[in-house]
C-alpha cells in the first residue's frame, strides 16, 4: 500500500520536473524560501537520510548533497556547484528503485528514531509520510514554476 503511494508521488514528481527549463531551477522569488533545484534535492536527500539510515546500501547519493539540500541550508549558503536537473532525476530514479527493492519485512520493521507528529512507528509509516511530503513539495514546485514564469 505505502509503496504504491510512494511510487505515485515519485512518478508524478519525475514526470513534472523532466520538462522544467534548467534556468528556472535557480530563480529566486520573494514568495518561496528556496529554489526549485533545492526543493528537488531536498526530497532526494531527506528520503535517503531517513530510509537508508541504518543500511549498508546507504549513501548512494553524493555526500555533498547534505551541504546543498539539508533542511537548514539555503541556496545562499552553497559553496559549490549543485547537480544538474538530469543528475537529480537520475538519482531520484535510482533511489526509487532501491526503495522498491526493500522487502515486506523492512516495511513492517520499526524505525529506530523518534519521528515528528508521533504517528511514525514502522518504515512503512515513514514511507507514507515521505510520499505525502513529496506530493506536497510537487505542489509547491508547480506553484513556484507559475510564479517564476510570470517574472
Amino acid at each position: 500500500m505505502s509503496l504504491k503511494q510512494f511510487n505515485l508521488a515519485r512518478t508524478s514528481l519525475l514526470t513534472f520536473i523532466q520538462d522544467l527549463d534548467e534556468d528556472i531551477m535557480d530563480k529566486k522569488s520573494e514568495f518561496f524560501d528556496n529554489t526549485v533545484r533545492w526543493y528537488i534535492g531536498n526530497i532526494l536527500y531527506t528520503d535517503e537520510k531517513l530510509l537508508f539510515v541504518s543500511q549498508k546500501k546507504s549513501q548512494k547519493v553524493p555526500k555533498e548533497y547534505a551541504e546543498l539540500f539539508s533542511s537548514n541550508v539555503k541556496v545562499e549558503d552553497w559553496k559549490f556547484e549543485p547537480p544538474s536537473l538530469s543528475k537529480l532525476m537520475e538519482d531520484l530514479i535510482q533511489q526509487q528503485e532501491r526503495i522498491n527493492n526493500y522487502d515486506e519485512l523492512f516495511w513492517k520493521s520499526n524505525v529506530k528514531f523518534k519521528a515528528p507528529h508521533g504517528y511514525i512507528e514502522t518504515h512503512g509509516d515513514l514511507l507514507i509520510m515521505l510520499a505525502q511530503r513529496e506530493a506536497e513539495t510537487l505542489g509547491l514546485i508547480k506553484a513556484m514554476k507559475q510564479v517564476l514564469e510570470v517574472k
